[in-house]
C-alpha cells in the first residue's frame, strides 16, 4: 500500500501544524478584499510539499530553528506569487480543480494579489535578517521567469532538444524544490558545502518530479491535467522530443505539422499520443526519470541517517509514483 502524505510528514508534524498556523498569519491584511482573496488561497492549498522539503531537510541537517519557518512561508509567499501571476498569463480558469483568483476577481485583482504576496515574502526576510534565505529563493523566482520564457520562445518554433529540455524543467520547475532543500539546509546552520549538495539533491528530485507531470500527458489517471494538454500548449515535453528524433524525415514532419496547425483538434493530438507511445517515449522518459531519483538517493544517502532522512527518501518515492 502506497505512503500517504501524513505518513510521510510524520517526523514533522507538529512543525507543519505550526506551520500552517504562523503562515495564515502572514497572509493577513487589514483590507477586506485581499483579506478575502488570502483566506481563498489559503484554505484551497495543496499539499504542502514544498514546505515539507524544507523542514525535512533542515531536520536531516540537525535542527529546526525559527528560521525554518520563515524559510518555508518565504517559499509559499513567493511561490503562490508567480501561481497567481502565471494563471493571468495563461488565462486559466481553475487551479487544483477551484476557480483561480483571476477568474473570481479578474485579472487586475490577480496582479495585484501576486505582487502583494511577494512583498509579504521580500518583507519577510528583510525584517528578520534572512538575507541568505532570501538570495537562495530570489535566485529561483528568477530562473522559474527565464524558464517560462525560454519555453514560450522554443514552443513557436517547436525546435526543443533534450539539452534544452532539460534546462527548461532545471529551471522552471527543480529551481524551486531546490530551494526548498537549500532553504531548509541554510536554516540549520550547516557549512555552505552541505546547503550546496541539499540544493543538488532538490535538483535532482525537481527534474524527475517534471518529467513525471509530462507523463501525465499521455496517460488516463485522474490528475487534474486534461490528456494531451501539453501538446495542445505546443510544449515540447521528453516523451515526445524522444519519439521525433527516432522518426524518419516525413513522420517528423507530420507530427510537428499536427502539433503547429492542429492541435485544438482531439483526433489529432490523440494520434500525437499514439505516436509517442508506439515510438517507445513513455518507457524513456520513464527510465530517465527513474535515474535522476537514484542519483538523488544516493546524495541524500550521504547525510546522517534519522527519521528526517526516512521520510525525504518517502517523499522522493511519493513525487514519482503519485497519480496526480
Amino acid at each position: 500500500m502506497p505512503l500517504s502524505v501524513a505518513d510521510i510528514q510524520a517526523p514533522i508534524a507538529a512543525e507543519m501544524e505550526l506551520f500552517e498556523q504562523k503562515f495564515r498569519g502572514q497572509m493577513k491584511s487589514d483590507v477586506m478584499l485581499l483579506d478575502q482573496i488570502m483566506n481563498y488561497i489559503v484554505k484551497r492549498k495543496g499539499k504542502q510539499l514544498r514546505p515539507m522539503f524544507v523542514f525535512l531537510m533542515a531536520g536531516v541537517c540537525g535542527q529546526i530553528t525559527e528560521a525554518t519557518y520563515r524559510g518555508a512561508s518565504l517559499i509559499e509567499l513567493l511561490h503562490t506569487a508567480t501561481l497567481v501571476h502565471d494563471d493571468v498569463v495563461d488565462d486559466s480558469n481553475y487551479r487544483r480543480g477551484f476557480f483561480s483568483v483571476n477568474a473570481l476577481w479578474k485579472n487586475k485583482v490577480a496582479v495585484l494579489v501576486g505582487d502583494y504576496l511577494l512583498s509579504r515574502g521580500l518583507l519577510l526576510s528583510v525584517d528578520n535578517g534572512d538575507f541568505e534565505l532570501l538570495q537562495i529563493v530570489s535566485k529561483a523566482v528568477r530562473e522559474i521567469s527565464e524558464g517560462e520564457l525560454l519555453q514560450l520562445y522554443k514552443a513557436r518554433r517547436l525546435d526543443i532538444t533534450e539539452a534544452i529540455y532539460y534546462e527548461i524543467i532545471r529551471q522552471k520547475t527543480a529551481s524551486l524544490i531546490a530551494a526548498c532543500c537549500a532553504v531548509g539546509a541554510r536554516s540549520a546552520g550547516v557549512d555552505p558545502s552541505i546547503v550546496d549538495k541539499a540544493r543538488t539533491f532538490g535538483e535532482k528530485v525537481g527534474i524527475a518530479f517534471q518529467i513525471k507531470d509530462d507523463l501525465f500527458d499521455y496517460g488516463t489517471a485522474e490528475v487534474g491535467k486534461p490528456l494531451g494538454i501539453d501538446i495542445k500548449e505546443k510544449k515540447m515535453t521528453l516523451p515526445l522530443i524522444y519519439a521525433l528524433n527516432k522518426a524518419g524525415f516525413l513522420e517528423k514532419r507530420r507530427v510537428i505539422n499536427i502539433i503547429k496547425n492542429d492541435s485544438e483538434n482531439p483526433k489529432k493530438v490523440d494520434e500525437v499520443i499514439t505516436f509517442v507511445k508506439n515510438s517507445g517515449g513513455i518507457e524513456y522518459a520513464t527510465q530517465a526519470m527513474n535515474s535522476y531519483v537514484v542519483e538523488a538517493q544516493s546524495l541524500l544517502n550521504s547525510f546522517p541517517e534519522s527519521t528526517y532522512r526516512q521520510s525525504l527518501h518517502q517523499l522522493v518515492q511519493y513525487t514519482i509514483e503519485r497519480s496526480k
